[in-house]
């Protein structure tokens, strides 16, 4: 019995020594990301991708408009099959 409960508490002790390792491994992880100041957002990244897409976006519209005709005929072409489909 004696010998049993040996290996019980050395289990307990290598379990309670594993989760002290992560914790500990997790915590340092969130401090060197809050302290790190050159740190980028995924706010900032997002807003930063928003604004080219919008961007290119005008600028695409602005060249449609001032050509007043097909600028990417591949992309045009592939679309308007894509609305065309009759499902065969």
């Amino acid at each position: 019995m004696l010998k049993f409960a040996k290996k019980v508490i050395n289990s307990i002790r290598k379990s309670a020594v594993a989760v002290l390792d992560k914790v500990s491994t997790t915590v340092s992880t969130v401090q060197y990301a809050i302290e790190n100041p050159t740190a980028e957002g995924y706010v900032d990244s997002g807003v930063k991708i928003l604004i080219a897409v919008v961007i290119g976006a005008l600028l695409l519209a602005g060249l449609y408009t001032l050509f007043n005709k097909t600028i990417m005929p591949t992309v045009t072409s592939k679309v308007t099959a894509l609305f065309n489909y009759t499902g065969k």
